[in-house]
């Protein structure tokens, strides 16, 4: 078949349904490209999704790829051949990729046409993405409030349909936060389950709990979710895209599982946790309906070890210690990235080694605990994005304090290395946003978690 434009906005389709016709020469590798381009050029101004947009994308891929051409963007602490990189900062002098990151070399691979890229917070470290170089990421169901993040940029452009579907990382819950912030699918990978995150993996930390970042989708259907994470993972199979498919599916059963419901979290009793009725609304809906489908829903009795919030913000920043930066300027960096900086320069290597032995020993115990269950469900966000601007009114340490308040379920996994999704399941009606739950699974079970994500949005969410 000739391929042809289409009377219809290529930027409201499904990603999949982008694939299939750009597979089918329906549509080209670039109407779809210039539909997204045109998108991103009108609704960017308003959302500050992206910090580069590359208009002009080549877009001449192998149709016979998983992505078939389909438009991606960087998270902007990615590298794209061509295209520069800020790592969200003023402090390091911008430069020109002369090669892919390991992540977006996959998505090269699978057929990407690479058309910009997206904001984040300085290096990444924040759950949300605002910074002193370019304009904030805004929450398309709210401008006035945040993204999320740190993958706040892309989760913003999915959501508002200026990206089909994309990847992000997520060190302590950065796909699933800027996922749940903005009313898509984010999926979490489980600790070494995606080949591109074990690329330049210092040894030491290779397995541990210090290896807590992982690279995954962000979706508006979960079928689009595993459509990306075939392409992360090189699977010409479908095998996730037919995962996520099948939770939608008239007659779908995912058989009968043992689902534990869990509020606990380990920053508890050190940091004052608040979960807001619309999250815990969000968390008896999606447990209903599980119950319906026939599962086995409990309370689940997890208790954590203490000192979970001492030892995992030393764990975290000591990264900085661990990677230092050469020509660094201090006084370009945000009063947060500051105050890490600083913080972690006064560790000695005895004081990392025991929150990192004891980090370790809290993740087992927890890991044991929560293994009694094929799945745990948790709230996603404790409270309402904050608007723009309130994190960073902050100083340092009580806007970390702040995050940790926002997001006090997603840390813990990146620690305990298992995969989980955050899938949106009830709507404010008092606003547009939407509330979502995160479901933790045992290690090896993304595909489970795509089907049971993409049932219960199809099933909540309509």
């Amino acid at each position: 078949m000739t391929a042809q434009n289409g009377t219809d906005d290529l930027t409201s389709l499904s990603a999949t349904t982008l694939v299939d016709r750009l597979r089918a020469q329906k549509v080209t590798p670039q109407n779809v490209r210039d539909a997204f381009v045109a998108r991103i050029q009108k609704l960017n101004p308003e959302l500050g999704a992206f910090t580069f947009v590359d208009a002009d994308a080549a877009a001449d891929a192998d149709l016979t790829t998983i992505l078939a051409g389909l438009p991606q963007a960087a998270k902007d602490v990615w590298d794209v051949t061509g295209q520069p990189t800020t790592f969200g900062t003023a402090a390091l002098p911008d430069y020109i990729a002369n090669a892919d990151s390991p992540p977006m070399a996959a998505l090269r691979q699978a057929g990407a046409t690479f058309v910009g890229k997206t904001q984040v917070p300085e290096f990444a470290l924040n759950a949300y993405s605002e910074n002193l170089i370019a304009p904030p990421a805004r929450n398309p169901l709210d401008p006035e409030r945040t993204a999320g993040g740190s993958s706040g940029g892309t989760a913003a452009a999915v959501a508002a349909r200026m990206l089909p579907a994309a990847l992000g990382n997520d060190g302590g819950g950065s796909i699933r936060i800027p996922a749940a912030a903005c009313g898509i699918i984010g999926l979490k990978p489980g600790r070494g389950t995606v080949p591109a995150d074990q690329a330049g993996v210092q040894s030491e930390i290779a397995g541990t709990v210090a290896q807590l970042t992982c690279t995954g989708p962000l979706a508006r259907s979960a079928e689009d979710a595993g459509l990306m994470m075939d392409a992360l993972m090189g699977r010409t199979d479908g095998y996730y895209r037919g995962a996520g498919r099948a939770g939608t599916e008239h007659g779908f059963s995912s058989g009968t599982l043992n689902i534990g419901v869990s509020t606990a979290t380990p920053f508890t009793p050190d940091i004052d946790i608040s979960v807001n009725w619309r999250a815990l609304t969000a968390l008896s809906r999606a447990a209903v309906q599980l119950a319906q489908d026939g599962h086995r829903i409990q309370e689940a009795e997890i208790r954590y070890q203490g000192g979970y919030a001492n030892y995992f913000t030393t764990v975290w920043t000591s990264a900085l210690q661990r990677n230092p930066m050469p020509g660094l300027e201090l006084d370009k960096l945000t009063h947060l990235t500051r105050s890490f900086v600083d913080q972690s320069a006064g560790y000695s290597q005895a004081h990392m080694d025991h929150a990192m032995a004891e980090l370790s020993a809290l993740a087992e115990n927890a890991i044991e605990q929560l293994g009694q269950y094929d799945v745990v469900l948790t709230p996603m966000l404790a409270m309402v994005p904050p608007k723009i601007g309130e994190f960073t009114a902050l100083a340092g340490p009580e806007d970390y304090k702040l995050q940790c308040q926002f997001t006090p379920y997603t840390s813990m996994v990146n620690v305990f290395g298992l995969p989980a999704i955050s899938v949106p399941v009830f709507q404010d009606p008092r606003s547009e946003l939407s509330w979502s739950v995160q479901l933790i699974g045992r290690s090896g079970s993304e595909a489970q978690l795509l089907m049971l994500a993409g049932h219960l949005h199809n099933q909540l969410m309509g």
